[in-house]
């Protein structure tokens, strides 16, 4: 699964989302096995996201279903521009929205566009950190990308040659994720897309029918 921050259409955000989906896609393949990668762009959630920070964490269902499916993927391929040396609102806004259990164990891909190379350090500062804290596991290669990585020449050549070591990295994460001897692994942690009521959690209804004679 793909998420891209970027804010514009079309973006070099949504460019490096698609360069590392395809190569992602190339090595799974490679490997024998069949995948299907969605893409999705947060700008189209902003609404929603608002909507939910504004209401003491209440989701919409558009938001709902976005959680529920990041939640269940094999995993993640995420990439924001860079903004004030960090990555976007809209990006934070989603990642603050997820349960904090939602990517346990997930094989996660960091990446970030900007327009100057200066920015490069915000995968190390400020997105593995993060991905970290949301107890994802966060491939060792991050893939930034500056304006002039997008053309031909020496730069190109680079930012393709990271782009298909950190799809080899990810690849490499899904295709064994679910391969392990019974007794010698533990199990693989259970995420919570935190949508829904929890069975545990009396209904209002029930509380209020106490209180009303019903």
């Amino acid at each position: 699964m793909v998420l891209s921050a970027g804010l514009s259409q079309p973006s070099s955000t949504r460019l490096l989302a698609d360069q590392l989906a395809g190569a992602v896609d190339a090595e799974i393949s490679a490997r024998g096995e069949a995948v299907a990668i969605q893409t999705y762009e947060l700008r189209e959630f902003a609404v929603d996201l608002a909507t939910m920070m504004a209401t003491a964490g209440m989701p919409t269902a558009r938001l709902d279903e976005l959680r529920r499916v990041v939640a269940a993927a094999d995993g993640l391929i995420v990439v924001t521009p860079v903004f004030a040396a960090s990555y976007s609102g809209v990006f934070k806004m989603f990642c603050d929205a997820l349960d904090p259990h939602a990517l346990d164990g997930m094989p996660v891909l960091i990446a970030a566009t900007a327009g100057t190379p200066r920015h490069a350090l915000v995968l190390d500062h400020a997105m593995r950190p993060l991905f970290s804290h949301l107890h994802a596991v966060v491939m060792p290669t991050g893939v930034f990308a500056a304006t002039e990585d997008f053309g031909g020449g020496a730069a190109g050549r680079q930012l393709s040659s990271r782009v298909a070591r950190a799809a080899a990295e990810l690849a490499t994460q899904v295709v064994s994720g679910g391969v392990s001897v019974a007794g010698f692994t533990p199990p693989a942690p259970t995420r919570d897309a935190g949508v829904g009521i929890p069975a545990e959690v009396t209904p209002f209804s029930v509380l209020l029918g106490g209180h009303t004679g019903s």
